[in-house]
């Protein structure tokens, strides 16, 4: 399947010769917008998620945004995978980052939420989420090939982009495509640097710091060959892990 990340406006969503296109985190409204995301926040089948149905069927790609979710009593940080034939995938942030998430959201309890497209299974997770190997790992052994993390990664920490999502890919043998914001909201300034890693830690495509398209193409193939020359999934011995995750 081709993978392809929108590092740039929700508004100016492009149409691409993709199986899926991914955007950033709170894509559909801005993420630093205080009492906002509570104004903004919608049903998972509100009416974005009926725009965006729309323009799956319409393009046939399938679409990954990020939007504030409340389900009647609470507000989440959430992302939605919609397909062409309209079916959705919903999950809901599981690790809130600082102050900026814990004054808005609440955090969701289902740490594994996958679909299917183009014949891949395609986990959903968002930005600090990944920077738990935990999480990820267990998306491995629940059989995601392509973990998709739209994200609100601000400068100084490009480290996280650069270093630990390519390491995330290698030590649980999956892609990762990593969506960015490039904008500016108050004082925080998102650094941008999408990418797609594969699960031998090669960077199949990387964008810079402003808006930008990037595409890459994941395959079971080239995962079950990695898996092959990596041997961490099949070499873990659980016995031994035991109460070193509490």
């Amino acid at each position: 399947m081709r993978v392809a990340i929108h590092q740039g406006p929700f508004e100016a969503l492009p149409r691409v010769d993709a199986d899926l296109l991914v955007t950033a985190e709170m894509s559909t409204t801005g993420y630093h917008i205080g009492a906002r995301t509570h104004e903004l926040a919608e049903p998972a089948d509100g009416p974005t998620a009926a725009r965006m149905a729309a323009l799956a069927g319409e393009t046939g790609t399938a679409l990954a945004y990020g939007y504030p979710e409340t389900d009647g009593k609470h507000v989440y940080n959430s992302v939605q995978l919609i397909d062409p034939a309209g079916r959705r995938t919903n999950y809901r942030k599981t690790h809130l980052f600082g102050d900026l998430d814990k004054a808005w959201f609440t955090p969701g309890d289902e740490p594994v939420v996958q679909a299917d497209v183009a014949g891949v299974r395609v986990g959903l997770l968002i930005c600090y989420d990944v920077e738990f190997p935990e999480l990820v790992r267990a998306h491995a052994l629940a059989g995601t090939e392509l973990l998709v993390v739209p994200t609100a990664l601000m400068t100084p920490y490009e480290l996280v982009a650069d270093t630990l999502v390519p390491a995330r890919a290698y030590e649980s043998q999956l892609f990762v495509a990593y969506a960015n914001r490039c904008d500016t909201e108050q004082e925080l300034t998102y650094c941008g640097r999408s990418c797609v890693a594969a699960p031998t830690g090669e960077v199949l495509a990387r964008a810079g710091s402003g808006p930008e398209l990037v595409t890459a193409d994941v395959t079971r193939e080239a995962l079950a060959a990695s898996r092959l020359e990596n041997t961490h999934l099949a070499d873990r011995r659980p016995e031994l892990y035991r109460g070193t995750t509490a």
